[in-house]
């Protein structure tokens, strides 16, 4: 089930005596405003990290070479901070990770997924993913942006650029999320490997002449 507005206002302004029930998002959002607006969501901010892909560096990205792959993830990117009062600008067909503001815990009960903001998307720029957030999720939030429009875009840190919503889980998680994800500041890629089956299956084919 979907969280309204005073739904989430409660669980921020609520201090559960466990503590895995509490949802944190910090820096904390006007809860007067938020109530007002009766929104289904709260609006996450741009941080002020990003990461570039310079596809240049790198001739091909392959999954079944893990040592190849680790060496191209080290030369395809690039880390820029833009303080506040700067601007990050995004040319046409360009892609860039980038980190909220905002440093989220979730609670054991509540997932989430960001979506990017519609007045955003029509002028070219878009979370080219949505990014699910699961329950017991702690740190900032990577954000894959992508410029589709046809004129470079400015970005600001600060700027609010995504909004985040609430859903209830049929039943609490026990334990708290472990990926590669969770208690970032900066934009991260995060590991990309075949898994189990896909390596069973290429095992089984056939041997090129």
């Amino acid at each position: 089930m979907l969280l309204q507005a005073n739904d989430i206002v409660a669980r921020l302004k609520e201090r559960p005596t466990d503590p895995s029930r509490r949802l944190m998002v910090t820096p904390q959002p006007d809860l007067g405003a938020l109530a007002r607006r009766g929104a289904a969501s709260i609006d996450l901010r741009l941080g002020t990290w990003f990461v570039t892909l310079r596809p240049a560096r790198t001739e091909l990205l392959d999954i079944t070479d893990q040592a190849r792959q680790e060496d191209s993830d080290q030369k395809l990117t690039k880390t820029a901070y833009v303080p506040f009062g700067s601007k990050f600008i995004l040319h046409p067909r360009n892609f860039v990770l980038a980190v909220t503001l905002e440093w989220l815990r979730m609670p054991s009960d509540l997932g989430g997924y960001v979506v990017g903001r519609s007045s955003w998307g029509r002028r070219g720029l878009i979370i080219a993913t949505a990014t699910g957030v699961h329950p017991r999720f702690a740190g900032c939030l990577t954000l894959e942006l992508a410029n589709v429009g046809e004129i470079p875009i400015g970005v600001h840190p600060g700027m609010s650029i995504c909004q985040v919503f609430f859903h209830r889980t049929s039943t609490p998680v026990a334990y708290p999320d472990q990926s590669f994800f969770v208690a970032h500041t900066r934009p991260v890629l995060g590991p990309l490997a075949m898994d189990e089956i896909g390596q069973q299956l290429m095992a089984k084919a056939p041997s090129k002449p």
